[in-house]
């Protein structure tokens, strides 16, 4: 039980001040221990470190298959504008895929090629349910197009658009705008209407 809350103490400073700002002191006296308590659940920073990014991304996967799983083959508008709406809501809602954006977007140097594994890991898997989706739709000729690929390409990448505003922005309008106006392309470029 000490193992959690020492990840939590730990996600919240890695998230607040990055790998180099939070110290292993701070996250021991958050969870009302010694430093060196830390050691009996985790071989040092890095262990830890790298244990918290892998709940997140567990975390944000996770809500992310559910979400997919629940798409049926009648609703693409609905249900990827949605997708689009939980990312937003995941990100102000869960400091999980707050970390997890922010390390992956500045990961610590010495773990960089790890934590490019793991983001790389959760994105595939991401896309290739996606393109599943994305097939149905062309198949029962919900959507326009031929391969699967292209538009779930397309979709991520307005998924992108969005992490990297929810990361760098802190406009309600600007994320808004920039939300609709992607959206807006998107769908015409596949909308049978």
């Amino acid at each position: 039980m000490k193992s959690n809350e020492i990840k939590e103490a730990a996600l919240k400073f890695f998230t607040i001040h990055g790998y180099e700002g939070a110290s292993l002191s701070q996250i021991a006296k958050e969870v009302g221990m010694k430093k060196q308590s830390i050691y009996a659940h985790f071989k040092g920073k890095d262990d830890l470190f790298m244990q918290v990014l892998r709940d997140a991304k567990e975390a944000e996967l996770s809500s992310k298959l559910h979400y997919i799983s629940k798409m049926d083959s009648h609703s693409p508008k609905k249900d990827l504008y949605g997708f689009l709406q939980l990312v937003i809501d995941l990100f102000q809602k869960k400091e999980q895929l707050k970390f997890w954006l922010r390390i992956s977007f500045f990961p610590p140097a010495h773990l960089a090629e790890a934590i490019e594994k793991e983001v790389l890991d959760m994105e595939e898997k991401v896309q290739l349910i996606l393109e599943s989706k994305f097939q149905d739709w062309i198949h029962t000729q919900t959507i326009i197009g031929q391969a699967a690929k292209i538009p779930t390409l397309a979709f991520l990448g307005v998924v992108d658009s969005i992490l990297l505003e929810l990361v760098y922005g802190n406009d309600e309008k600007r994320l808004k705008d920039k939300l609709e106006a992607s959206w807006a392309v998107f769908w015409r470029g596949i909308s049978l209407h």
